[in-house]
């Protein structure tokens, strides 16, 4: 018996440009339109991408308490977040693995957490059975989430904006509620490509206006997520399932810069977080294996699960990521290897059907991440 999948706002907008449906993380969702996966990726390094990323879990953690309920389980400082500004985290568990990676946006009167849609429900009943009676933990299935990727998508976000807004100023990992085709929508200036973009939460009754209005720019075209993937890729950014699991640590997967100084050792909040022995202990002491990035040395696609040996031929690792970059047009991977095979340059062999591909570690992103500063 198939399962029914869900279906998100725009899905109707899907299949009239012509997407290829396909099932992801319980949604029927676009991997491609006619376009085709490395066109998509192209333009939108090059101009604005449009992504329905509204399947990811979107809550509002509410109450006084809610910044100092959800540090304790995430190796973050929110006490300290600004209004307005957003932070990468990670849920960790007693061991110290990640149970996923999510955004965290100081929203004035409540905390905007955006979680990953693999992951949605083990998320929320974990956010419910560790701190549910210390602040209101709402979930948002009605809201869609739209991203709008690349270096023309403040350009062409700011003709909808009300005229004053100042996008010079909206520097990235920051947030502002805002009037956009007259619908108050919660607008990030982040994203998961590596690109300068938005992420934009809507609800579902003005997803699909504000959609066609965006696509009516000529610079705007519409992504699926064979691309959205890619573009990650090449950004280095992980995927949860992929390069980020239950037995690995932040410390491990090279996440070390966003645990923050006040949950450190020495920090005004030290601990206080699941599995903080060995993160903590990691961080000064380091791990016995790295995440790195790997470029391939041939033509020959690598793929995830491929085995990876060093030049003896004995295996050191599994690519958790792996595939072409059209932007570096070259093959592209992540991995996890032994610290002493992580150093620059170093090469080691991708197994693929049976017979060695030369690859070189690279530290990633393998493109530039062009994200605003101002």
């Amino acid at each position: 018996m198939t399962e029914s999948l869900l279906q998100t706002a725009l899905h109707g907008l899907h299949t009239e440009l012509g997407a290829r449906m396909v099932p992801f993380a319980g949604y029927s969702m676009p991997v491609q339109y006619p376009a085709g996966v490395l066109k998509e990726h192209l333009h939108t390094r090059a101009q604005a991408g449009l992504f329905d990323v509204s399947h990811m879990g979107q809550l509002r953690l509410w109450g006084p308490d809610a910044a100092a309920a959800l540090e304790t389980l995430v190796p973050v400082d929110l006490l300290d977040l600004p209004v307005g500004q957003q932070r990468y985290a990670f849920f960790t568990n007693a061991t110290g693995g990640i149970l996923d990676d999510l955004m965290i946006t100081h929203a004035g009167d409540h905390l905007f957490v955006v979680i990953n849609a693999a992951c949605k429900a083990q998320d929320i009943a974990h956010l419910r059975n560790h701190i549910g009676e210390r602040c209101r933990i709402e979930v948002l299935p009605e809201h869609a989430l739209i991203a709008l990727q690349g270096p023309a998508a403040a350009e062409v976000l700011s003709r909808l904006a009300p005229a004053h807004s100042d996008f010079a100023g909206w520097t990235f990992m920051t947030a502002r509620t805002m009037l956009l085709c007259g619908v108050e929508c919660f607008v990030t200036r982040s994203g998961y490509s590596g690109e300068d973009g938005f992420e934009i939460s809507i609800p579902n009754s003005h997803a699909e206006s504000l959609a066609r209005a965006l696509l009516a720019h000529e610079e705007v075209a519409p992504v699926g997520l064979g691309a959205r993937d890619s573009l990650r890729l090449e950004a280095g950014l992980c995927l949860y399932g992929h390069d980020l699991d239950a037995s690995t640590s932040p410390v491990e997967a090279g996440l070390t810069w966003a645990i923050s100084k006040a949950r450190r050792v020495g920090g005004a909040r030290e601990g206080g977080f699941p599995g903080e022995d060995r993160i903590l202990a990691e961080i000064v002491q380091g791990t016995s294996r790295k995440r790195v990035g790997l470029v391939g040395l041939e033509r020959t696609p690598v793929r995830e699960g491929s085995e990876i040996t060093n030049l003896a031929g004995e295996t050191i690792g599994t690519v958790c990521s792996g595939g072409f970059g059209p932007s570096r047009n070259g093959v592209i991977a992540l991995a996890y290897l032994p610290t002493k095979y992580t150093a620059a340059d170093a090469e080691v062999l991708a197994i693929v059907r049976g017979k060695p591909v030369r690859m070189q570690v690279s530290k990633p992103p393998f493109v530039p991440q062009r994200y605003y500063r101002g």
